[in-house]
């Protein structure tokens, strides 16, 4: 049902007041004057009139009657001329009268009072039920009714879907008790009333339990600003947020003017009085079930309680600054701030405006912000920040909010320079390198970018990197440079590194020392050290040693410290590694002297022979500085071995830096093995191993396919003039009549005769040699190959002379093809030419008997021993016409 449903039916009735003059001893009549319902309450309040002057009845009696007949229910006595009575039933159900009278000296009773009544409200066209949305005390008792239509009865009342036992209230009203009311525990909070009645219809309404308003306790008020007060207090038991007993709350100032100010449940803020410093307030609580009031003075010097609000934090290394700034102008008062940290403690500073007994504490008064600085702290560890002012000490302010931050984690930067000479005499070229170091597990910030900056000649210059870049080259001239690079991060401060370029001519001496391996691998470095070294000392070497690409590596030493131990696991075993040693000074790295060395040396040097050698020296092309070597070359061993036969000793060439050596005493026609090694301290490396045949005299074997060839052209020319006589005669012997009888055994004994006259013609020794031993040296770029055919086991050896009938020309200026030996770096190589002279014999149409040589020559440069060199050589003779 709905309010608007709702019809309040109330009727008031006042009796005329009628004046009787009575005699003495006859009472006037008492006539009330007001009558006033408050149905939340479920009260009357009722107050009256003496009608006559000079009688005073000291008591006054009371009755209250229900329904149209007066039913009494209540009947008190009172001094007073206003009364007010609850009712247990709520006021709407039935009608309540009121009536007085009073008594003189206690015995004379006057008449009664005409009946007053508050009429109850009637229901038309459906019952109605009472209280409805009603807010009732908890704990108490009450009573519900329902009123139905005139001919209506009422059958059945529940509560809370309960059934109770059913109240006749008057003719046609009922009722039901309920006892200790409870607060419901649903999330409705509220309480079902239902009424059947002889309709057979069913109606209900809710009803609400609450509890009365609560009386405030530890009502206290502070300031923060001297601006405003605010008051709180502790507002009691708790109340549910769908309760139906709205409360009020107001704070008056009781020695002011001031209005009165509406409150919030557990708090009020006012605005502070100008020049007041006293205050006397009061809280006032109402609801729908009571009022409650609570007192309390102050002075508002003595309640300031200062408000601080977090403004940043500047996480540093083993520091961190935090700042906040404090609401209100507090100028001129003592104020005491405590900075809590977690891990950690507790800190307690004292603090004027523009003043201060703390050495890192920093306060402004026109912005109200201090600074102060957390020291101890641990690198890359979170901690959390928290921090309360106060007055003097008297009250403290409420802790601001946990402030999180993490120290920044212990970072540096570390700056070294490569230089590089660049074509222009005054011109120089720095790659500036840097790493950013962090020790521990601490992780690095991501850095945002680089700065780098550099002043030569007074001029100032500025590159920026981004944060992914590690160097920067830049372009300098002859004079001092200075360099600082900046690492911006992203919460943590700048990390800066600077160094020196020095002067062009102000480079240092290059002082090389060899650094001797240790068998457990690794580089002990040490150098003398320097008076003018004022900031330490740098070491740098290239990761990969000296192979290029070189990927630079540093390590800079501290002041006093000129040793520096490597272990070997951060280097490459047989890999040579060279340490360029820098002094700091104020003007600059100056280098002080290179080490060069390896970290262990191995065997497995790379073959130095490259090319082929002759038969008499043989030489080689190697670079025994080479810093790709795995160790040091001290010097080569050579080894000679003939195939088949047992190894010859090896030469050993002590000195690295020759590269030939004489082999002698080989064999003509022998094949033979050569290998060069190089010597390092731990052995010999991987031989360069060459085959190679000794050259025999290939005179004979030129002259025996000549010959026949020689032969045939020589016949050829001398019997071509007669080579029609020739074609005639040959006509005749083998062109014949048909019929004519030929004799086999004559063909048989021509053939025979030519042969064996063919087969006196044989092949004369070498009568006559030149030699000539020639020194060639082929190019570095020519692929090793043998040109030489096999070799023949001809020797060349003085031999007996012809005996030709006649003599021809000597064939002058001939000499033989020499074989090379091409080899892909330089080689000594030596070839031997043999020339064999001769003549051939004239041939004529006659067979004569052969004559002797009467004319020999042998020329030689040089004396071979039974041709053991290498040798080519050709044999030339004649034809004898000695037809025997």
């Amino acid at each position: 049902q709905t309010m608007s449903s709702l019809l309040f039916c109330c009727c008031f009735i006042h009796p005329d007041i009628v004046l009787h003059f009575v005699s003495v001893w006859q009472l006037p009549v008492p006539s009330i004057s007001n009558l006033q319902a408050n149905r939340g309450k479920q009260s009357l309040v009722v107050s009256w009139l003496v009608n006559h002057s000079g009688i005073v009845g000291e008591i006054n009696e009371i009755q209250i009657s229900r329904t149209e007949s007066h039913i009494i229910i209540y009947n008190v006595n009172s001094h007073e001329h206003t009364w007010t009575w609850t009712s247990d039933l709520p006021l709407e159900c039935v009608d309540h009268s009121v009536r007085i009278r009073y008594f003189y000296n206690q015995t004379a009773p006057s008449p009664w009072s005409k009946w007053v009544t508050n009429c109850g409200c009637e229901a038309k066209d459906k019952t109605r039920m009472f209280p409805f949305q009603r807010v009732l005390r908890e704990g108490t008792s009450a009573m519900f009714c329902c009123v139905p239509p005139r001919g209506v009865n009422i059958t059945s009342i529940a509560f809370k879907k309960s059934q109770y036992p059913l109240i006749s209230i008057g003719a046609r009203v009922k009722a039901i008790s309920v006892e200790n009311l409870t607060i419901p525990t649903t999330d409705i909070n509220a309480l079902l009333l239902s009424c059947g009645d002889t309709t057979g219809e069913e109606y209900s309404v809710w009803n609400y339990v609450s509890f009365p308003a609560q009386k405030p306790r530890n009502l206290s008020c502070a300031t923060s600003q001297l601006t405003t007060v605010t008051c709180t207090w502790d507002p009691g038991r708790y109340r549910h947020p769908h309760d139906h007993n709205n409360q009020t709350r107001t704070l008056h100032i009781e020695n002011s003017d001031q209005a009165p100010v509406n409150c919030e449940p557990s708090s009020c803020t006012f605005a502070a009085i100008p020049n007041l410093e006293q205050y006397n307030i009061r809280v006032v609580v109402k609801d729908q079930l009571g009022e409650e009031t609570e007192s309390h003075s102050f002075n508002i010097s003595d309640r300031v309680v200062p408000v601080a609000e977090w403004d940043r934090v500047s996480p540093g290394v083993a520091d961190t600054t935090v700042s906040w700034i404090i609401q209100g102008n507090l100028t001129g008062l003592n104020l005491i701030c405590q900075v809590s940290v977690d891990p950690g403690s507790t800190t307690e500073v004292s603090l004027t405006w523009f003043k201060s007994n703390i050495h890192n504490l920093n306060c402004n008064s026109a912005s109200g912000r201090c600074k102060f600085k957390l020291e101890d702290l641990l690198p890359n560890t979170l901690y959390s920040t928290k921090v309360r002012c106060s007055v003097n000490g008297r009250l403290w302010g409420k802790w601001t909010h946990a402030l999180p931050f993490k120290t920044c984690p212990f970072v540096t930067l570390n700056l070294w320079r490569r230089l590089k000479q660049t074509s222009e005499i005054y011109s120089r070229q720095v790659t500036l390198l840097w790493t950013l170091n962090a020790p521990g597990s601490a992780t690095t910030e991501t850095v945002q970018r680089y700065t780098v900056q550099w002043t030569q000649d007074g001029q100032n210059r500025t590159e920026r990197k981004d944060g992914a870049q590690t160097q920067a080259e830049v372009l300098i001239g002859p004079g001092q440079c200075d360099f600082t690079v900046q690492a911006v991060l992203h919460t943590c401060p700048p990390i800066n590194a600077h160094i020196t370029i020095p002067k062009l001519d102000d480079r240092g001496e290059e002082h090389i020392e060899r650094l001797s391996s240790s068998p457990a691998g690794g580089f002990n470095l040490s150098w003398p050290e320097l008076n003018t070294a004022t900031c330490a000392y740098t070491v740098e070497w290239c990761n990969q040693g000296n192979a290029v690409p070189c990927t630079l590596r540093w390590i800079k030493m501290q002041k006093g410290n000129h040793t520096l131990l490597l272990p070997a696991s951060n280097f490459k075993a047989g890999r040579r590694y060279t340490f360029n040693i820098y002094g700091c000074t104020e003007n600059g790295h100056r280098l002080l002297e290179v080490q060069t060395g390896y970290s262990q040396e191995l065997r497995n040097v790379v073959k130095p022979v490259q090319s082929t050698p002759s038969s008499v020296t043989l030489e080689w092309h190697y670079n025994e500085d080479d810093p790709a070597h795995p160790a040091f070359i001290t010097g080569y061993l050579v080894t000679v071995q003939e195939v088949g036969s047992n190894t010859r000793p090896d030469m050993l060439v002590e000195d690295p830096r020759k590269k030939s050596v004489i082999i002698e005493d080989l064999k003509q026609g022998h094949e033979y093995r050569f290998s060069v090694s190089a010597l390092t301290k731990v052995g010999p490396g991987i031989p360069g191993m060459i085959p190679f045949r000794t050259r025999t005299n290939y005179s004979a074997h030129l002259a025996k396919i000549l010959t026949p060839i020689l032969l045939l052209l020589g016949c050829t020319i001398l019997l071509w003039p007669q080579r029609k006589m020739l074609k005639r005669g040959l006509k005749d012997i083998f062109v014949y009549p048909a019929g004519m009888n030929i004799k086999s055994f004559e063909i048989d004994g021509f053939l025979h005769e030519a042969g064996e006259r063919v087969q006196s013609h044989k092949v004369e020794e070498c009568i006559s040699c030149d030699i000539e031993i020639l020194n060639t040296r082929p190019l570095l770029t020519e692929a090793t190959t043998l040109r030489d055919p096999e070799p023949l086991n001809t020797l060349c050896s003085p031999g007996s002379q012809s005996s030709p009938s006649s003599l021809s020309e000597p064939h002058k200026g001939y000499c033989p093809q020499s074989a090379e030996l091409l080899s892909e770096r330089p080689a000594p190589q030596q070839i031997t030419c043999i020339t064999n002279k001769s003549y051939f014999h004239t041939t004529v149409e006659d067979f004569s008997e052969p004559q002797e040589v009467t004319n020999s020559e042998i020329k030689s440069t040089s004396e071979p021993s039974d041709c053991l060199q290498e040798s080519c050589s050709v044999v030339s003779g004649y034809i004898s016409n000695d037809t025997s």
